[in-house]
Parts: C-alpha cells; structure tokens; sequence
C-alpha cells in the first residue's frame, strides 16, 4: 500500500466517522498528511487528521482519533492503528500490504512515480540563458543540471515541458564581445571593459579563417562579421556543451528576433494605449507599482531606445501567444528584482501574475583541498562547465549541482566528488543501483528465474516480515510522493536526498538479510520475496536517478 493510498484510505475512515456523528464532513482537509514517524516503534506512518478537524467540528482530539482508530481497526492492509500523544494515530501496515507495494513497482517499472496531478500544464521552463559572449560558468552549469532535471520532474507529474534558451544577442554585452574579438584577431589587448581568456583568441583566429579578408573591411562591416561569426561560433560551443553535459533544449529563442520583427514596438504600443505606460522626464514608463513592483520601470529611455525591459515584456507576451499556462525564469543569484518585474509585466499585460515563476539560484563556489579554485584554463577570469565535467565526470557534476535547494549557496568538493566510497553521495547512490543489479545477475547464475519484468504473482510477498525489508518497503513507497512535492515546489534536491536515504535503507538491509542462497543452499519462497523487493528497489533508483540525468550504472 502506497502513502497516497494509505492517506486516502484515512480520509475515507474519517468522513464515516464524523458522518456517523452528524458532523460536518467538509471540515476535512483535501490531502490527509500520512507521514513515516520518526522513531519506527511509533508505527509504519502516522496522521494527524484528527488534531486538524476536531476543534472545527467541536469535538477532543484524543475523542475523534480514538474513533478514526476503531474505524480503521481491521481493515485490509492494516495490522494495526493506535492512539498515541494528544490525537495523533499510528498505523501499522500487513505484510501483505507491504508486498503488494513490491508488487506495484515491478508492475510499473520505468513508471514508477508518474502522476498525472498537472494535467497537460504547458510549461515553458527557461534556463540557462547565458549570455553568448564566453563559455557556460559554474552559475549556468547549475541551472543546466537543475534545470533539465526539474523539467523531467515535471513531466513525469504530467505537465507538458517546453525547455528553451533566451539567446541574448543583443545590447552592449554584444558590443563588448565584438570589440574583444577584433582586439585578439589584431593580437592587441581587449578593450578595457572586454573580454579576456583563451577562448576569445581561438573564436578571433576561427573567424579569420573563416573570412580571411575581414580585416582589411570597413570598420562597420568588420565588426559585423566578427559579430555575426563570432556569436555563432561560441554559441554553437554553448549547445555542444550542454548536450554533452545532458542538457538539451527545445527552443533557442533570439533575443534580437524581438526587436527585428516588430514584436518590441507593436507590444509598446499596446501599452501605451492600455494606458498602462506613462511619459515622464522624457522616457516612457510602465506603471509596475500598481501591479506590485518595487518601482515604476523605464521601458523607453529619453533617447527613444528601448530600455533591457522592453524586450522582457515583448518575450513574455510572446510565450503566452505560443499558448504557455505558465512561464518559469530561472535566474541567477544577482536577478532579485526580477521577480516582482516580470509579474507585474504579466499584469500590465493583463494577465494573472501568477502565470509567471521566478526561481533565484545561488553561487557556486568549487573547493580542492580545502581552498578555493577560482580560475580557468580557457576562460581566464571563471570557472567553467568543462572545467567542472574534465574535475569529475558529467554523473557527479549534475547530481552535486542538483542536490542543494537553488536557495543556497553550494561549494562543490571536488576532491570528495573523485572519491570512490561512502562519503561522496552520487557514488553512495549509484553503487547502490550495482549492487542490486548484481543481484539479479547472481540469481540468473544461479539458475533463478528472473524477477525483473514480472508482475511478482508468484511470489510470497508476504513473507517480507523482517524490520530491515518494511525500512526498504516503506522509503520504496515514498518515493511517487517525493517527486510529487518536488514538482510541486520546484525543487529537484528533494529526489538526490531521497534517493540517499533509499542507499542507505538498502545497504543496511543487505547487511541484515541474506538474499541469495549459499554452498548447496537451495532457493526458498523467502529468497524470491527478497529479489522481488531488491528489484523494487533497483527500479527506484534507477526512476529517481532518471530524473536527475545521472546514469544508473549496473557494474562500478
């Protein structure tokens, strides 16, 4: 019996009791919490429901969660429910309950911890989004691990993903850029406020190569080519990048499309008409603190340019023309403003605010023997996507990056990350996922028949009585409610700390309960009960390392 059932089953047990009392059964919450207590002699799960809705419907809570007890007492699946502290109720599962949670995941496999709670959402997931002016740093390699991983979450819980990446090729950054590359090609410094590294001198002399003649052109027409040139070139090294690090992307949208095709003047124009702009001081303003910005906004500056702003509201109204339900930025840690910006720019649209969603992630520091490194072979001045892959592997960069909520800062070990034990926790995981493949090779050495894609039907579930295997059961069923709440919460890091909490139940497991038979041992109803379970729990991780992009490894 999963969580979700359980909590339902609950739910129902209340709404007869409270019906059996002439109470009011609408004082139920939507989602009745079933949790797993902290100290396992409480019970398998608890619930509080009791503590929730008695004060509403008039009644002591040791009163209503005596009665939820006695509802519950007997029922399938259930070996027992008690009363425990001031109404909390604690519920023991059957072991046949147990063994059809087994049962489910073998049966669902790779779909092990889909739901459907979106509903076809369409949702345009945008991160990333460097500017195309150097390679990926270590803030974007974040948002590549987090932001992939994120947009499987979420469709697995049924929303429909769009991944796209705002190609910032317009503004003064552009300029910059170009400057720094004609500077290298001529090999003369950069411009103060330039770019430096290795890579501006490689991009400069694979733009010579590929016009040979630019540097003789008219000032404005060479710069043009670099421009042009250059900005493919590294953009191209971008995506390269990040398909090799997992991380690929359904849309590219230009920045400066916006402004060629008109969208920038027609949607300021729109504005203006709402009234929703105003003139003052010689620019045009958007009214944003009538939609709950921290100041009115400049969206047309004095000179008649339009403002970085100006392009954001356009983008916006572009999305939801493309029939988006909901647009999520993932910005970096310097981007705060930008909440309340773009959904006041939703509201000015005249759209609900919260059609938009702004994520801030924090820096990333990376850290070898114990000290900051902070330079990088080919950039210069950052560390870099590659420096970070080329350190540790594609695997452990993406799960370190994922594991931390974006709301802190991370600093990525990475002498621990080359470790190949315990303490570094994407080996912990995936060694967990070889040993269990390893298992299933033994029994198929052994000349078991396979568990793997069966539905369990012959075999005894409920056999798995041991402690050790309801711990496994237990955190196994847990795992459709956490990626449920991380797609909820838009946080990946609550699949990596489950899934090393799923390690560790395993592994003290094995330790306590033999699987495969030994010598001249033969096969007994309990070792199948046992494969069965460890093939559950292979599944799991493999689901979960899925959604994070990490490999689940069968061999280490």
């Amino acid at each position: 019996m999963t969580p979700s059932a359980l909590a339902d089953l609950v739910r129902s047990a209340a709404a007869e009791v409270l019906a059996a009392r002439g109470l009011d059964t609408g004082a139920l919450p939507e989602a009745v919490i079933v949790e797993r207590p902290r100290n396992p002699e409480h019970g398998d799960y608890a619930t509080n429901v009791a503590l929730q809705v008695a004060k509403k419907v008039g009644l002591a809570p040791r009163e209503l969660a005596e009665a939820l007890a006695n509802a519950l007492a007997g029922t399938d699946g259930l070996d027992s429910a008690e009363v425990a502290g001031p109404g909390f109720v604690n519920l023991r599962l059957a072991t046949d309950a147990q063994g059809e949670l087994v049962r489910q995941v073998l049966v669902q496999g790779a779909a092990y911890g889909c739901g459907d709670e979106f509903g076809g959402l369409a949702v345009n997931l945008e991160f990333v989004s460097a500017n195309p002016t150097g390679p990926i740093h270590l803030g974007g390699t974040r948002w590549a691990a987090v932001g992939d991983a994120l947009g499987r979450i979420l469709t697995v819980r049924g929303a429909v993903v769009t991944r796209e990446y705002y190609f910032n090729d317009a503004g003064a950054q552009i300029d910059r850029f170009v400057a720094s590359l004609v500077a290298a090609a001529r090999g003369a410094e950069p411009p103060e406020d330039g770019y430096g590294g290795a890579y501006i001198s490689e991009l400069a002399s694979e733009v010579v190569r590929a016009e040979p003649g630019v540097l003789e052109l008219p000032d404005g027409q060479r710069d043009e080519v670099f421009r042009r040139t250059g900005i493919e070139l590294m953009f191209e090294q971008i995506k390269r990048s990040l398909h090799d690090f997992g991380t690929d992307f359904d849309v590219f949208f230009h920045e400066d499309s916006l402004h060629a095709s008109g969208a920038v003047d027609e949607v300021l124009e729109q504005l203006k008409r709402s009234g929703r702009l105003y003139h003052a001081d010689g620019a045009w303003w958007m009214r944003s603190t009538e939609f709950g910005d921290d100041k009115d906004r400049v969206v047309i500056k004095s000179d008649g340019a339009p403002a970085y702003i100006a392009g954001d509201i356009a983008y916006l109204a572009d999305k939801r023309s493309r029939g988006f339900d909901l647009c999520i930025y993932m910005l970096g840690a310097d981007h705060h403003g930008y909440i309340g910006r773009l959904k006041a720019t939703a509201a000015a649209l005249g759209d609900d605010p919260d059609v938009v969603e702004v994520l801030i992630g924090q820096m990333v520091n990376l850290v070898s023997e114990g000290k900051p490194v902070r330079m990088s072979k080919r950039a210069g001045t950052v560390v870099t996507l590659e420096d970070l892959v080329d350190a540790v592997g594609v695997d452990a960069a993406r799960y370190e990056l994922a594991r931390y909520s974006v709301d802190s800062a991370v600093d990525v070990d990475l002498d621990l990350l080359r470790k190949n034990t315990a303490e570094n926790p994407v080996f912990y995981v995936q060694y967990a996922h070889a040993r269990l493949a390893s298992l299933q090779r033994n029994a198929a050495e052994l000349g078991l028949p396979p568990v793997a894609g069966t539905d369990g039907s012959q075999i005894d579930l409920g056999l798995l009585s041991h402690p050790r295997e309801g711990d496994l059961v237990r955190t196994i069923g847990e795992f459709p409610k956490v990626v449920a709440r991380a797609a909820e919460l838009r946080e990946p890091h609550r699949i990596a700390r489950y899934l090393e909490e799923l390690a560790s139940a395993y592994h003290k497991f094995y330790d306590a309960a033999r699987v495969l038979p030994q010598g001249d041992e033969e096969a007994t109803p309990t070792t199948f009960a046992r494969l069965a379970l460890c093939e559950a729990a292979r599944q799991t991780v493999a689901n979960g390392l899925a959604l994070l992009g990490v490999s689940a490894p069968d061999r280490m």
